[in-house]
């Protein structure tokens, strides 16, 4: 019988936000999995956790995929966790899930911390939903494509942030959002949550960013224009429709047909 992929979240900077039940699973299970051997060898002394640890990274999970599928298919247990927060999210982790759900093994999250819904919970947003982005391109056209194509949906975004691209990514997002909490050390001494109004911030600590777009205004009906309308009703609804979605991409397709049926109706009346 299989053993079991355990997913366990660890504190993001209060070690006391350690879950008993997350404490457990690493002191039962056979192996720990760590993004960084040293940042859990802090949480292993404090709370005397004597498995043992491998170092399991972005740059060395690809080779050892197969050999841990293996420990969990002679029935061992096996516990991912990563420097801090929840894994495979912005973190390693995400093809060792993907192999062990492809070979039948049980996969089982211990959740915990997340600087993503922490960060989200403190920012004051309007909405109850969010987008997750993680981390950005560091630079260039790639990086500002990425900003744009974020608040595509509308809704808040969440961004993590080293701190020497901090000052970098806030005026960019200042440019498009009509609201920006910046969350600095999250559950941390020196935490910092605050809503920004420009400038430059402390390049200093762990960032998670809530940036929420300047919402405008959606037409539902193209502007008046009678040589296009003229035009139109000489076409199939099909061929009109199409014209309509190429000059109109911002107004939904089925306010567009609505509107194409009535002025259809109106100049057959005429």
């Amino acid at each position: 019988m299989s053993g079991t992929l355990f997913v366990v979240a660890t504190p993001i900077g209060n070690l006391a936000d350690f879950s008993e039940r997350a404490r457990r699973i690493l002191v039962s299970c056979d192996r720990i999995l760590a993004e960084d051997t040293r940042e859990t060898q802090t949480l292993r002394v404090r709370y005397g956790i004597a498995t043992p640890v491998e170092s399991y990274h972005k740059f060395s999970e690809k080779e050892k995929v197969a050999r841990y599928i293996g420990m969990l298919r002679e029935g061992k247990s096996l516990a991912l966790v990563s420097d801090a927060g929840t894994p495979a999210v912005s973190d390693p982790g995400k093809l060792l899930v993907a192999a062990a759900l492809e070979q039948g093994i049980r996969v089982s999250p211990v959740p915990g911390p997340s600087a993503a819904i922490s960060a989200f919970s403190v920012s004051g947003m309007k909405s109850d939903h969010f987008i997750f982005v993680g981390f950005l391109p560091a630079k260039g056209a790639a990086r500002d494509k990425a900003i744009t194509e974020s608040f595509a949906s509308g809704l808040p975004v969440v961004f993590y942030e080293a701190p020497t691209r901090i000052n970098d990514l806030l005026p960019r997002l200042a440019v498009c959002c009509e609201r920006i909490v910046v969350c600095r050390e999250l559950t941390k001494e020196f935490e910092e949550v605050f809503v920004y109004r420009g400038g430059t911030v402390r390049e200093q600590g762990e960032f998670t960013i809530v940036a929420e777009p300047i919402r405008r205004a959606v037409p539902t009906v193209p502007p008046p224009d009678a040589e296009r309308d003229r035009i139109l009703a000489a076409l199939s609804v099909k061929d009109a429709l199409s014209v309509l979605r190429r000059l109109y991409p911002d107004i939904a397709s089925n306010d567009l047909k609505r509107w194409l049926y009535r002025v259809r109706k109106e100049g057959r009346k005429e």
